[in-house]
């Protein structure tokens, strides 16, 4: 009990010290807000409102309905450019799209004929220019057909498709970016905030009066494990209720309770390395540049930003050490699918148990510096 009591008041101690860290508090503040919210509306997977340019050389009435197609909101209204000004505008990245089309393009199509439009793409806009080319075609494709007589610009199909998208019926970006922001800024706000800690006692030099009281270097790392950790998974939960159900209407279909367990749960995991890096470097700017080189990968290849499916079969398999990869895992499913412990147990113990075992190479080293220091 005594020991629980150190814990505890020391981790007092360190919520205090965080208080008059502005600077600290600040981040955690912008990071599960003002991030969260312009991430989620900043950064979209959709096309919308693509530049398009159209070199109308046939200046013909089918020409003009597939301009007059491109509508809003995925693309701008159509400029018009000639065909000698096309590659000029390219260069300047002035247009993602630019659609040339030829002369008799219309009396070809007429006479049965397989004109050719050419369709110049940006492909430095990545997103958009994989999207907008497959609009196009299919626009193009459409009203070429209802110009020529035809309802449907391909044969009858064999089979009838039923599509239906399940947990995000509009496919809406916010509604997956804004949750992997969060679960991508649990790794990096845990990991700073530990390593800060630990830095901040070193130079302020309070860790050697630490070292002196009675107490162990188990009761001092746990303090800043429960402290930072507490500090975190109060922000996440205040991060989902205001800003993503709040500001940004992304229903959570699953329960909040189960998936803060686990984000306490791996915050172990996440203020251990933070811990492990803070016992490592010897200032600020050392622990900036581990953690670009720690949890920048950890956050990148965890399955949140690109399916694991999509990686080399040996990097998936070594992702699978990373409790970060298990931690996308149980929070897409709880949040997204609405899964219960049954589903996301394996995860939760996959989490434990690598998390631990991190916690422990951890305390070791925090253990064998603070030795050293003491001697």
């Amino acid at each position: 009990m005594r020991r629980l009591a150190n814990i505890f008041w020391l981790g007092t101690k360190e919520l205090r010290s965080l208080g008059h860290d502005l600077v600290l508090l600040a981040l955690v503040a912008y990071t599960f807000s003002f991030a969260v919210y312009s991430q989620a509306r900043g950064i979209s997977q959709e096309l919308r409102d693509a530049s398009v340019a159209i070199a109308d050389e046939d200046r013909s009435p089918l020409s003009r309905r597939i301009a007059q197609a491109l509508l809003p909101p995925y693309f701008k209204p159509p400029q018009e450019i000639a065909a000698g000004d096309i590659d000029r505008a390219m260069d300047l990245a002035r247009y993602t799209f630019v659609i040339d089309i030829p002369p008799e393009f219309q009396k070809d199509v007429v006479a049965g004929r397989r004109p050719a439009i050419q369709v110049d793409v940006d492909a430095t806009a990545m997103m958009q220019a994989g999207i907008g080319a497959g609009y196009i075609e299919q626009i193009a494709s459409r009203e070429i057909a209802r110009f020529v007589g035809r309802s449907d610009p391909t044969a009858e199909p064999p089979v009838d498709l039923a599509v239906r998208v399940a947990f995000n019926p509009n496919l809406s970006s916010p509604w997956f970016t804004s949750i992997m922001a969060i679960v991508n800024n649990v790794t990096m706000l845990a990991i700073v905030l530990a390593g800060a800690a630990v830095i901040r006692e070193r130079e302020h030099g309070t860790m050697d009066h630490l070292l002196v009281m009675p107490l162990s270097p188990f009761e001092i790392a746990m303090a800043k494990v429960w402290a930072n950790g507490f500090v975190i998974a109060v922000a996440v939960a205040l991060s989902l209720l205001i800003v993503v159900r709040g500001l940004l209407g992304v229903p959570i279909v699953g329960s909040l309770p189960l998936f803060m367990a686990g984000v306490v749960l791996y915050l172990f995991f996440a203020v251990a390395i933070g811990l492990f890096l803070g016992t490592v470097a010897r200032s600020m700017p050392q622990l900036g540049l581990l953690f670009m080189l720690v949890a920048l990968p950890m956050n990148m290849l965890s399955g949140g930003n690109t399916p694991l499916e999509s990686m080399p079969s040996w990097l998936r398999i070594v992702m699978q050490a990373s409790p970060s990869t298990h931690f996308v895992s149980f929070a897409e499913a709880i949040l997204y699918r609405g899964a219960g412990l049954d589903v996301v147990g394996p995860a939760f113990l996959a989490v434990a148990a690598v998390g631990g075992l991190f916690l422990a190479l951890a305390l070791m080293r925090f253990r064998k510096v603070s030795s050293a220091a003491v001697t």
